[in-house]
């Protein structure tokens, strides 16, 4: 009997282990999130792509992942590009990101999202568009210079705004980008460019 018990227990012991996806190039891959069928969690799919971690989008974009924080059930994944001499995001296409209203995940509420080239429509809107807007800042260097001189606009993703969506739109605004945990009065290289993401915990 008491053989048995030693066994059992040393089951249970190595078996969160198995349940852990290996590395994708040199990020772990804590559990629940899963890259594959055989580990993790299905409800938490993410995706090793050639040795970078990626986080597919409810349209099919993928975005890269740029950090894990599995202590607080959170990830950051990388803001779409701004083609270059545009003021377009290369996920404007598909509407901006778009997460799965009945997935795991949802855009956290330390996101301060920028918005480029909008119509003045987004004047009727509570987001700050004014002359002090964070992305005016922005507009000054490498890839928002693109949208230099657009009608532009911020706006801390709380919890009043869907927790599912980033949009944008022709007719609306074209380009947007995102920075976790701003911290204005500091330089805007260092600066935490990201798309704050959390998980809720299995069940």
């Amino acid at each position: 009997m008491m053989f048995v018990i030693i066994v059992l227990l040393t089951l249970l012991s190595h078996a969160p282990a198995l349940d852990v996806c290996p590395k994708c190039g040199n990020m772990e891959v804590p559990y629940p999130l899963s890259t594959s069928d055989n580990c993790g969690n299905p409800r938490y799919r993410i995706y090793c792509n050639s040795g970078s971690l990626e986080f597919l989008s409810a349209q099919g974009f993928y975005y890269r992942i740029l950090s894990i924080n599995p202590s607080v059930r959170k990830l950051v994944i990388s803001p779409p590009l701004i083609v270059k001499n545009t003021c377009c995001s290369s996920d404007l296409s598909l509407g901006g990101l778009s997460l799965n209203e009945n997935s795991s995940f949802n855009i956290s509420t330390h996101n301060t999202v920028m918005l480029f080239n909008c119509s003045d429509n987004i004047l009727l809107s509570p987001l700050n568009c004014s002359s002090t807007s964070f992305c005016r800042q922005y507009e000054e260097v490498g890839e928002g210079s693109g949208c230099k001189g657009t009608l532009c606009c911020h706006f801390l993703k709380d919890t009043a705004m869907t927790s599912h969506r980033i949009r944008v739109r022709a007719g609306g605004c074209t380009a947007y980008t995102s920075v976790v945990d701003i911290k204005p009065d500091g330089p805007i290289d260092r600066w935490n460019y990201g798309i704050e993401l959390q998980w809720l915990p299995p069940l």
